[in-house]
């Protein structure tokens, strides 16, 4: 038989009920801070943060911070190669992607490939430096005498600290043997004449 709901059970019904619906509202709060750092943090999409963001002049125009970047690009000695970028600097602000050239010649007579190696300084800027796509994220192969064009694509983090106003970005290219060697081989398995 169904009887009456005892007054402890009812108060311990509301109870819970009161704790989700507590929850849930804590929940939904913390999701615009978990969304910004989801964005900028992760995704590198940069979200305004009104006033604090940027400084307002007397006219009214907003004015932005900008990084200057240096780009610079050798070869190891061992590497046949012509490497150096198209363009020496570049005014950069924090939170927005930007793109840089980077120009290599094999000045070989045979197929080589090479390897990059990139620094950033000051060495304490490195951590608000990202490469989004960089041609040093794998072995670059150039047949005899071909030239080509190396983009580097990178955002700098708007928290860089206030003090660094410029940013240099190297690469020093070094002959890849084990890759190079393979190519060899590869070359040579090919041109071998057919078994009769």
């Amino acid at each position: 038989m169904n009887g009456p709901v005892p007054a402890s059970r009812r108060n311990a019904g509301l109870g819970r009920l009161i704790g989700v619906a507590l929850a849930v509202f804590v929940l939904t709060f913390s999701l615009v801070p978990l969304y910004r750092i989801a964005c900028e943090k992760v995704f590198g999409v940069r979200l305004e943060r009104g006033p604090g963001q940027a400084a307002k002049t007397a006219a009214g125009s907003t004015v932005t911070r900008t990084v200057r970047v240096e780009f610079d690009g050798g070869v190891n000695s061992k590497l046949p190669w012509t490497f150096h970028p198209a363009q020496l600097t570049m005014e950069v602000v924090p939170g927005e992607l930007n793109e840089a050239l980077y120009f290599a010649q094999n000045r070989s007579d045979h197929a080589l490939v090479g390897s990059a190696v990139p620094s950033v300084a000051p060495a304490r800027a490195s951590g608000y430096f990202s490469k989004t796509e960089c041609f040093c994220f794998t072995a670059q192969t150039l047949q005899a005498g071909e030239r080509r064009d190396m983009p580097v694509r990178f955002i700098v983090d708007p928290d860089l600290p206030a003090d660094v106003k410029t940013i240099t970005l190297s690469y020093t290219f070094y002959k890849n043997d084990a890759l190079s060697a393979q190519l060899v081989t590869a070359s040579a398995a090919s041109f071998a004449p057919a078994a009769p």
